[in-house]
């Protein structure tokens, strides 16, 4: 170890212990700098090969017809089989704020004909003028 020491300072370098667990502990004569560099490189490297769960968005409204519920559901479903979560945002306008049973109705039936692919992560909450809810995939 100390004849390792010598070396380093000899080349103007640092040594660096890369294995201390072994025996004998395994070291290098390097300069720490790029060392610590690389280490970083590496890590960044290694995250963006990680897939990061999104949260995808879809917007309703309270009188929607079926045609567009069926779709926004299909674009739902897709998003989840991404194990992409989604939260789903149901918008009420004027008067409508009077009947929020209908939106509440139209929700509960977006979380039965996504049940399959997706689970519901937050309940269906009000906030505002907004009724939303929050599916993570299975």
């Amino acid at each position: 170890m100390q004849r390792a020491l010598e070396i380093a300072n000899q080349q103007d370098l640092d040594l660096v212990e890369v294995a201390p667990g072994a025996t004998p502990p395994v070291c290098r004569v390097i300069e720490f700098t790029k060392f610590k560099y690389d280490i970083e490189k590496k890590e960044r490297e290694s995250k963006k090969h990680q897939k990061q769960g999104r949260l995808k968005e879809i917007r309703l409204k309270p009188n929607i017809d079926e045609h567009d519920f069926a779709t926004k559901v299909k674009q739902a479903v897709s998003f989840l089989k991404n194990k992409d979560k989604v939260r789903v945002n149901l918008f009420f306008r004027g008067r409508q704020m009077e009947h929020i049973d209908l939106g509440r109705q139209v929700l509960d039936n977006f979380i039965k004909d996504t049940q399959d692919v997706g689970q519901v992560e937050k309940a269906p909450a009000m906030e505002g003028r907004i009724m939303s809810f929050v599916i993570s995939p299975k």
